[in-house]
């Protein structure tokens, strides 16, 4: 089969080449030179045969819509148009809809795995019409892993995408899950190896995972992490999963929490935080950190409550044994 892959970055340059092996042609444009096949997306559309079918690996939101805008000028009826980024569902059906009043396919697919998905495969979840799947069954048979699973046509167009956010909402709760781990047996000090524990989770165990294996291996490159900083971002999946949550009414109680996790973690002194720690001194009479005098320690001190605060505590008929901690 011949495909056009717009986006050669380090996942759709990877997806080129394992369909390469596969014995697919591929014709790959991107802005950067270097890595592309064609010099334009008119010159990339121009070289495939009718009907023409085009993959898209660039960044979703803007990028991608005016791509598929793009696409929808040079590609004509019964051509496919597959958007494999991370898109939001909602896109989908705009696009879709666009696409599908000019006589073209819209596709839309999930897609993990990586910079291993070259060697490994990638998981696939597809939304779509099952006549343009089946058109593009031998591309998904190229990329998927190998076996029995790693592949699945999730329902109509939309449903691919809804099905990767949640997939990568969960991905948010569970490295979230290790990560607490890890902290606590690093800072409770009773274990000799904290390292050696999880690998020997990897084994046996009801929670080894492929993100169990990168841990082990991130903590074999730097066991204490010293290198990197605690700051983690998020794409947009997660904060679109807790919204169709929100939505649909299902709790989401560990997926939120760990988006919101990922909020504190940008901020080198929490603000929030900080009201927190003067309200448990006000209603309770809990020390405090504050900043040190000139020449003091720059990491703070403690101030301990004065008589006012007692007092304040007293006349607000504050109780710490009752309060909340």
């Amino acid at each position: 089969m011949e495909i056009g892959l717009i986006g050669l970055g380090k996942m759709g340059g990877n997806m080129r080449e394992r369909l390469r092996r596969a014995g697919h042609t591929v014709v790959g444009y991107d802005r950067n030179p270097e890595v592309s096949d064609v010099d334009s997306l008119e010159a990339m559309v121009e070289g495939l045969p009718s009907p023409k079918i085009v993959w898209v690996m660039v960044p979703s939101g803007d990028p991608t819509r005016a791509t598929v805008d793009a696409l929808g000028d040079l590609l004509g009826e019964g051509d496919i148009v597959i958007d494999g980024g991370n898109s939001r569902w909602t896109d989908d059906q705009k696009h879709g809809n666009l696409l599908a009043d000019k006589g073209i396919g819209f596709v839309d697919c999930g897609v993990s795995g990586g910079v291993w998905g070259l060697e490994n495969g990638y998981a696939l979840m597809a939304g779509g019409d099952p006549e343009h799947i089946k058109t593009l069954q031998p591309v998904f048979d190229a990329l998927k892993p190998e076996g029995e699973f790693g592949w699945v046509h999730a329902g109509g167009v939309g449903a691919g995408h809804f099905s990767k956010m949640v997939h990568n909402g969960i991905e948010y709760a569970l490295m979230q899950a290790y990560a607490e781990g890890w902290e606590l047996l690093q800072k409770a000090e009773m274990v000799d190896n904290v390292t050696e524990v999880y690998r020997s989770w990897r084994e046996g165990t009801v929670i080894r995972s492929w993100l169990l294996d990168l841990m082990v291996a991130a903590l074999d490159d730097d066991e204490g992490l010293s290198k990197i900083r605690g700051y983690a971002e998020d794409s947009g999946e997660g904060r679109w999963t807790v919204e169709a949550g929100i939505e649909h009414a299902v709790a989401t109680p560990a997926i939120t929490a760990a988006l919101y996790a990922r909020f504190v973690s940008r901020q080198d002194d929490s603000p929030a935080m900080k009201a927190v720690a003067a309200m448990r001194n006000q209603f309770g009479g809990h020390a405090v950190r504050t900043d040190a005098p000139a020449g003091g320690d720059q990491a703070g001190t403690d101030r301990a409550p004065d008589q006012s605060d007692a007092a304040r505590a007293a006349d607000a008929g504050s109780d710490s044994a009752a309060g909340e901690s």
